[in-house]
């Protein structure tokens, strides 16, 4: 568990005019300060600027989105001045905060790590997830597909011998992945991989929160979208 005592920490990245926040004291603030709480680094890592997939997500996002040489930044202010960060550097930090989390859980420094990916991630993607664990001073043994740490933590290259094959299914924040795996004598091989990277908890918020926006200007005659705040409160409570 980490200091809030949680069993998984949120992927979001706060800056205020005093303090950086990661983890859920970032999320818990985000109401209040949404243009400078980061999150879906994972959905910008290791992509172009002008990628069409980008330029999607960042009609959802209330942070801002610039182009650096053809590279996505996030710009927010920060201790009163504005700053700007590479997707990387915000998973550095969020992998830094999980760092310190391991560390006092063990009582001893955490130098190695494993980290993983989602299986259709393609090189960029893999590269960047990799610098952002460098970054966080971790010497990263190895980047891993999310279904192999799966079939791993549940232990299923244990179970029988001989060669079995593996479905596993993986809905998650904001992906949906189904990978066929192989596992022979601790060998993990993935086939084949399927799914969407636009299909989870963020979307269906997205999706409902589109839906009550659609809902109060047909009400009340009043479009909220502009009000970042509003949107942050609505999507706060489509979370619940």
């Amino acid at each position: 568990a980490n200091d809030q005592g949680n069993r998984t920490t949120p992927s979001y990245v706060a800056f205020t005019d005093t303090e950086r926040l990661i983890g859920d004291a970032a999320k818990n603030q985000v109401a209040m300060n949404p243009t400078n709480t980061v999150f879906d680094a994972k959905r910008l890592i290791g992509r172009r600027y002008d990628d069409p997939v980008v330029h999607s997500d960042m009609k959802h996002w209330p942070f801002q989105v610039i182009n650096d040489g053809g590279r996505p930044k996030v710009e927010v202010e920060y201790k009163g001045d504005m700053k700007s960060f590479y997707a990387e550097e915000v998973s550095s930090m969020v992998l830094t905060k999980m760092k310190e989390v391991a560390e006092a859980y063990l009582g001893k420094t955490i130098t190695n790590a494993v980290i993983t990916v989602p299986a259709y991630f393609n090189d960029s993607q893999r590269q960047a997830t990799k610098d952002a664990g460098t970054i966080a001073g971790l010497n990263v043994l190895r980047i891993i597909n999310e279904p192999t740490a799966a079939a791993i933590a549940y232990g299923l290259d244990k179970k029988v011998g001989g060669e079995r094959n593996v479905l596993i299914f993986d809905l998650g924040g904001g992906t949906f992945d189904v990978s066929i795996l192989t596992i022979e004598d601790g060998i993990f091989e993935v086939k084949s991989t399927a799914g969407d990277t636009h299909l989870g908890g963020e979307d269906f918020d997205n999706r409902m929160v589109n839906h009550f926006v659609s809902e109060f200007k047909r009400k009340h005659k009043k479009d909220i979208t502009d009000n970042k705040r509003a949107v942050r409160r609505l999507r706060t409570a489509c979370e619940r």
